[in-house]
């Protein structure tokens, strides 16, 4: 009867955390496609609301990592049950990060004060977005259903997010050298551009969790990605 009444308690505990991560996810997906639609607006004071955001997001992460450590203490969870935890709370320190990515671009919102407004630079970063907000709730739907095949597809899909970006990057250049005018405005859109590959990022972080938690080790495969490299040595990290 104890041990019965043990593996209901952690069941509730376990319950608790994913609630806890799905709230979480679902905050950071807004924040993603809120912050770039600020930016596409010039909507500041929708950028203000992504930035106060970020507060529920940490909270949440602060509130799944200490109810984590007490399911650990009170439980003492071994093996898959311990795997189910550290997970949580893996996912939740990543969708913490996906949400300061979300509040940096937000921030950014109140520095575009310039008439250009080049649509084929807008139409990447939001084809971009759209890719990885996708990513990330197709992630999040494979770690609730602890569904290994979907969070491969995700991890494997890295690359296209890292050329678009790339490709994005070299349109900016592009402007930057016709015209001087445009430095300010599109480093802007490099930053948030090189954040939201970090989103993606973050996503096939989580998919890697999701890998762990069903096979109980690492992946040992290299992980996909584009050519990144005149983009990652140019732009210093925020």
């Amino acid at each position: 009867m104890g041990s019965e009444h043990t593996a209901k308690a952690f069941d509730t505990d376990l319950q608790e955390l994913t609630r806890s991560v799905a709230e979480m996810g679902g905050l950071a997906e807004r924040m993603i496609v809120d912050s770039v639609d600020a930016l596409i607006r010039r909507d500041v004071a929708l950028g203000q609301r992504v930035v106060a955001t970020d507060v529920e997001i940490d909270a949440l992460q602060k509130k799944i990592e200490e109810r984590a450590v007490l399911t650990i203490a009170r439980r003492q969870p071994m093996a898959v049950d311990l795997r189910e935890i550290v997970g949580a709370m893996r996912v939740a320190t990543d969708l913490e990060r996906i949400g300061d990515l979300a509040k940096n671009m937000g921030k950014r919102v109140a520095a575009l004060e310039t008439d250009f407004h080049p649509l084929k630079l807008f139409r990447g970063l939001e084809h971009m977005t759209d890719l990885v907000q996708q990513q990330v709730k197709s992630v999040l739907d494979a770690y609730a259903a602890h569904d290994l095949p979907a969070a491969m597809t995700v991890w494997k899909g890295d690359e296209e997010v890292d050329a678009i970006c790339t490709s994005l990057f070299r349109e900016l250049l592009t402007y930057m050298m016709e015209d001087p005018r445009n430095i300010s405005f599109c480093i802007h859109l490099m930053f948030c551009a090189k954040n939201i590959e970090r989103i993606g990022d973050h996503a096939t972080n989580i998919a890697e969790t999701v890998f762990y938690m069903i096979e109980g080790q690492a992946i040992t495969d290299k992980r996909p990605k584009g050519d990144m490299t005149t983009f990652a040595t140019t732009i210093p990290n925020t």
